[in-house]
């Protein structure tokens, strides 16, 4: 059994800031633990966009607060996000994620887990899980 507090990951190596002051991520489960998937607790800021494209991984995220919106680059599609939202990446999307007028905070399950201090890349993608 694992337990865990998000207090007790902040702060540590599981705590990771993105290079570009769009994003922080709290990364409360990762491959190391063994599960499958990773899970994660994401800031993304008000008013920042990021285009970002997962194509060695799976993405599933819940909105926990906040707002702001998700462009599919594949279509234009522009789908709001809100408190309540979830949003999967079942395809290896392309998208743009722009935060509203308030910081959101997502809840986001990675499969495969990542390792635990990965970044963006140039091309919106983490590195593949090894």
């Amino acid at each position: 059994m694992i337990v865990r507090t998000l207090k007790e990951c902040e702060g540590t190596s599981r705590e990771v800031h993105s290079g570009t002051k769009t994003w922080d991520s709290v990364r409360m489960l990762l491959k190391e633990d063994g599960m499958g998937y990773s899970f994660h607790i994401t800031t993304v800021y008000a008013g920042v966009e990021m285009y970002v494209h997962y194509k060695h991984h799976l993405q599933a995220v819940y909105c926990m607060s906040g707002n702001g919106e998700l462009e599919s680059v594949a279509n234009g599609e522009v789908h709001p996000i809100e408190a309540g939202t979830l949003y999967i990446m079942d395809q290896y999307d392309k998208h743009r994620l722009r935060g509203g007028t308030e910081d959101m905070k997502l809840a986001c399950i990675f499969n495969p887990p990542i390792i635990g201090q990965e970044v963006h890349r140039r091309d919106g993608s983490f590195p593949p899980t090894k």
